[in-house]
């Protein structure tokens, strides 16, 4: 389940990762979306890059996420957006869901392969569901430079190299054809709206049983933030490419 933390620090987010919308339209530009793709959203979340794509593109795009509360806000964002028809928001924990093989033009997961365990679970998870010809989508924390150092806080941090992250998808036969990588003015948008957010909602219920933790938290990664993450971890979309077969598959 998504930490509460998530659910308070994200209630604003349009975009519940350090991207923007004109980045999400490059993705799409970039793998041809149009009125007759169709697009698998792992963690949709509150559904923001399914409308931004659906909205620009026509594109169909089905999301599936595991915390009511980001889907119930995709299905409300969806509604008023006029994107009912073109986007479905499925509530559910997508590593136990079996996807039909080969039903997708494009399968994405953007900032939550912890879902399947890793990057590279991610990546044969969701790479049967996609026709040949189709693409792999992921959204990846990666060390701008190693070693971390000596104060960083929490070095359980399952990320690697920029280099190391494409890897991960070249060892499973997919080779990376697009890198889209955030600023630091995404990371700074996403990382304040949780501040943000969490401040307001800690004013607003002092006595909640969950404040103490949730405030615990939230000085952590604004701490962590501001002293290491800013410089040292990068995001960016990676997209994978499955080939089509060949006479000889």
């Amino acid at each position: 389940m998504i930490p509460r933390y998530f659910i308070v620090a994200e209630s604003e987010h349009e975009i519940q990762n350090p991207t923007s919308k004109e980045k999400l339209l490059l993705l799409g530009e970039r793998l041809g979306l149009g009125p007759e793709t169709r697009v698998l959203d792992v963690a949709s979340g509150r559904g923001g890059p399914a409308l931004i794509l659906a909205g620009e593109f026509g594109c169909a795009v089905h999301g599936i996420e595991i915390a009511p509360e980001f889907r119930a806000a995709a299905v409300e964002r969806a509604a008023s957006a006029g994107l009912a028809e073109r986007v479905s928001f499925e509530l559910g924990d997508a590593a136990s869901v079996a996807f039909h093989p080969e039903s997708y033009d494009i399968a994405m997961c953007l900032g939550a392969s912890f879902i399947f365990g890793g990057l590279a679970d991610t990546v044969e998870a969701l790479a049967p569901a996609v026709r040949p010809g189709g693409y792999v989508v992921s959204g990846e924390p990666y060390w701008r430079r190693l070693p971390l150092p000596e104060g960083y806080e929490d070095r359980r941090d399952p990320w690697t190299t920029l280099e190391g992250t494409a890897v991960v998808f070249e060892t499973s036969g997919l080779p990376v054809v697009s890198v889209i990588a955030s600023s630091e003015d995404d990371w700074d948008r996403y990382e304040t709206l949780h501040w943000r957010a969490v401040e307001q909602w800690l004013a607003a219920n002092p006595d909640d049983p969950d404040a103490l933790e949730i405030r615990t938290r939230h000085e952590r990664e604004k701490r962590t933030h501001l002293r290491y993450r800013r410089e040292l971890l990068g995001w960016a979309i990676f997209v994978g490419w499955k080939r089509p077969y060949s006479a000889a598959d």
